[in-house]
């Protein structure tokens, strides 16, 4: 059984590509934040939803 750390995209990955699709509209920079994953999804939310 599969514990989900490698287990494929994770949830942070999806999030953090959805994001920055939706803001740059780049694959180059989809893919650099799906890979950068919860980092990404979590600097979003603080410098671009707090502030």
């Amino acid at each position: 059984m599969h514990n989900g750390l490698f287990g494929g995209i994770g949830l942070g990955t999806i999030i953090a590509v959805v994001i920055s699709w939706s803001v740059n509209h780049s694959i180059f920079w989809a893919i650099i934040h799906g890979i950068l994953g919860w980092f990404y999804v979590f600097y979003y939310l603080i410098f671009y939803k707090l502030l």
